[in-house]
């Protein structure tokens, strides 16, 4: 293992996937080094994530707020930490705030990126072990056509603020391996879904809303078709490709779970029908007009990481979605300060300083 004892920069670390990562790492693996959590905790950071691993592991976690579009803030902490590895997990992410406020993810997602990189360059890149890896996601692609599936090698077709703002910080970071021989990693993966999740999402919202027997809508008739990958199994691939690729690869995370938006609605309908004591769910659905730039199909090939680093997912989809419902019906409060806007609070209290 390339990265068992060294420390790792991990950023977006109190968002949904980098606080699963930072969660996987020291639950699931040998790892024997330190993590140094870096995120600016915008509105979907939720240190309250983390709180376990954090008194678990005093001498072996640390965090550090900063944007990683300010230069003066990265270049500091990249000095004062020195990582081996920086895996990029901050970025902003919903779709639907990107049609609203494009210049945020322009800004994170471009900018923070490019910031991130260039501060590694200088500072990092000299030590021969050190690895850069930038999540993304399978949007990059665009819709794709039926019974297609996009390959490492498929141009990028991106359809909104958001998928082109990754899609455009992807090509920066392999053009950092190209041009300077920074070791670059880059993974897409297909939606995820699990504990930890901040509200606005697909699924969270459809179980939230079954909670409170209020309507679920879903965008126009319900078929635009996603994959979804239960984010434990995403953190699994991330690990092994930091790990054991070589670099300047990239590589789609995906699973066989492709699914119609009112397909997965009607299967977390029947699951919480027939195990949480629900009743008529599918009356909730409500049919809504479809946003702008809305793709009709995402999938991936994952022929290149099930050969190359030998992963496969683990977790069977339905008892995955079972655990993740399970998950925000058992955590009540976690729900309660996301929805009530306490945990903003809480971060003031406890952040402000840091």
């Amino acid at each position: 293992m390339r990265f068992g004892n060294s420390l790792i920069l991990v950023t977006g670390g109190y968002g949904f996937i980098g606080s699963n990562f930072i969660r996987y790492i020291f639950e699931n693996t040998d790892f024997k080094g330190k993590i140094l959590n870096v995120d600016k905790l915008n509105y979907a950071a939720n240190p309250m994530n983390l709180i376990d691993i954090e008194k678990k592991n005093k001498e072996r976690y640390f965090f550090e707020k900063a944007d990683i579009s300010d230069k003066e803030q990265v270049g500091r902490i990249l000095e004062k930490y020195k990582p081996e590895l920086i895996v990029n997990f901050a970025a902003e992410t919903h779709v639907d705030r990107a049609i609203h406020f494009p210049e945020d993810f322009i800004k994170s997602n471009i900018s923070g990126t490019f910031t991130l990189l260039e501060a590694s360059r200088k500072i990092l890149s000299k030590n021969n072990n050190f690895r850069f890896h930038h999540i993304s996601t399978d949007e990059v692609y665009g819709s794709l056509k039926k019974e297609e599936f996009a390959t490492e090698e498929y141009p990028y077709k991106p359809s909104n603020p958001y998928s082109a703002s990754k899609a455009s910080s992807n090509t920066i970071a392999y053009s950092y391996f190209k041009t300077f021989s920074m070791d670059i990693t880059i993974s897409n993966s297909s939606n995820n879904f699990g504990p930890f999740q901040f509200p606005e999402k697909f699924i969270p919202v459809v179980i939230m809303n079954l909670v409170n027997k209020t309507k679920i809508p879903v965008y126009g008739k319900g078929l635009n078709q996603r994959t979804w990958i239960y984010v434990e199994d995403n953190c699994d691939a991330i690990w092994k490709i930091v790990n054991f690729s070589k670099k300047g690869e990239t590589y789609n995370v995906g699973s066989k779970n492709i699914l119609t938006n009112i397909d997965l609605v009607k299967t977390i309908c029947n699951i919480w029908d027939n195990k949480f004591g629900g009743k008529n769910s599918f009356d909730l659905i409500e049919f809504v007009k479809d946003r702008p730039g809305h793709d009709l199909r995402y999938a991936l090939n994952t022929k290149k990481i099930e050969n190359d680093l030998d992963w496969r997912e683990k977790n069977a989809f339905e008892k995955s979605l079972e655990n993740t419902i399970k998950w925000y019906v058992n955590n009540k409060k976690w729900i309660e300060s996301i929805t009530s806007g306490k945990y903003k609070d809480w971060i003031k209290r406890n952040y402000t300083n840091r």
